[in-house]
């Protein structure tokens, strides 16, 4: 059986998510995405944004962010703790599982930095364009010489 991934064209379509979510039903590839953990991406500024990961019960030591050519990598894996989990749990409702998120990061967009507060990861990113490539104004210049004519004076 064939399956078939609609996920590149939601990040570069816009109105058109309806028809690519029939289509996945259709196709029966529902889930087939991995969805966890959940993230946000959100622009702060004009060349900034931000990417917002859902790591509830994860520690900064259970986390490492790798950024290489033009992906963004996030691992999280979780530190088990059997003394913890030896009859004292009786539901596990927060998943603790290990995972691995990747970003395609946009030409020129570099990692500022990253924190963590209160479950979730912020990634924070810059867009900086080189000076080179960034849109110039070109002046023209005239070709047409202008003359300058002293008036004489004609006798009459």
């Amino acid at each position: 059986m064939r399956t078939f991934d609609f996920a590149p064209f939601y990040r570069s379509t816009v109105g058109f998510d309806r028809m690519f979510s029939m289509l996945d039903q259709v196709a029966g590839v529902e889930g087939s995405v991995p969805s966890y953990p959940p993230y946000n991406i959100e622009r702060t500024g004009e060349n900034a944004y931000r990417i917002s990961v859902a790591v509830a019960g994860f520690t900064d030591a259970d986390l490492s962010i790798e950024a290489k050519e033009n992906t963004l990598t996030i691992h999280g894996e979780k530190q088990s703790n059997d003394e913890e989990e030896t009859g004292n749990l009786l539901y596990r409702g927060i998943a603790g599982r290990n995972f691995e998120r990747s970003f395609q990061l946009a030409e020129h967009v570099e990692v500022k930095g990253a924190n963590l507060a209160n479950g979730l990861l912020y990634v924070d990113l810059v867009r900086e364009i080189p000076e080179a490539l960034k849109p110039r104004a070109i002046p023209i210049a005239s070709s047409v010489k202008r003359l300058d004519v002293k008036p004489t004076q004609v006798a009459a």
